[in-house]
């Protein structure tokens, strides 16, 4: 694959206005795009939709968690609208239902591991046992058993989870930041490069482009240093 199949831009702008301008920007240089609470809540599933009719990838983050009924429904609609990828988190019942709902329809389903926003205190404060890195192996393992298409996770995990799960899972890394770049409310954060050395197949990056002077600029650098990377 070459590095614009590995970058999926975030669209985290709260409408459909920002989000139509950045997609008309970036052009053809970006094939995937990242849809997540923000811009669904604004219009954007629609805008999911469309996008995907037009030939976009989009990767649809909600990050489901609910019974199992509710998760397998769900999935069954989101898999008729045509995304490439949708979240969950890696919830070993919410998984399975997940799997056996988008069957045979092409939907890549990633567990979502440990948010990129949550260090050790922050899974202390939630009640769980588990530093960050035990956490994520112990998800990425559950979601291999119950067939997921892919993991969520921390770039700093993704060559341990790569062990795990194998190379044909799709790894996707949020919180990427070019070097120089701040991190904003991200902890667990790493360059495109390293990342993709790191076991990852597929990079999130929001923040360095959609809030860039010029997010052509910002996605045409990113997407030179992921082709470095990748030869």
């Amino acid at each position: 694959m070459t590095a614009r199949e590995h970058l999926i831009v975030g669209l985290d702008v709260p409408t459909l206005r920002e989000a139509e301008t950045i997609v008309d920007k970036l052009a053809n240089d970006i094939l995937f795009y990242k849809i997540g609470y923000q811009l669904a809540f604004a219009g954007g599933l629609e805008f999911a939709r469309d996008l995907a009719a037009s030939g976009k990838k989009i990767f649809l983050d909600m990050k489901l968690l609910d019974i199992d009924n509710t998760v397998a429904s769900g999935v069954e609609n989101i898999a008729k609208m045509g995304m490439s990828m949708l979240t969950l988190h890696a919830y070993p019942k919410a998984m399975l239902a997940a799997v056996e709902a988008a069957r045979g329809s092409g939907l890549c389903l990633l567990g979502v591991t440990v948010l990129t926003s949550m260090d050790e205190q922050d899974l202390i404060d939630a009640g769980y046992e588990y530093d960050p890195h035990t956490l994520v192996l112990k998800r990425a393992e559950q979601a291999y058993i119950a067939g997921m298409g892919g993991i969520v996770c921390s770039a700093e995990e993704a060559s341990a989870v790569r062990k795990i799960i194998g190379p044909d899972m799709a790894l996707v890394t949020p919180g990427i930041r070019p070097a120089g770049a701040d991190k904003g409310d991200q902890k667990r954060v790493m360059t495109p490069a390293d990342a993709l050395k790191a076991g990852s197949s597929h990079l999130v990056v929001a923040r360095p482009i959609v809030k860039a002077p010029d997010p052509k600029e910002a996605a045409r650098a990113i997407l030179a240093e992921m082709d470095a990377a990748l030869a």
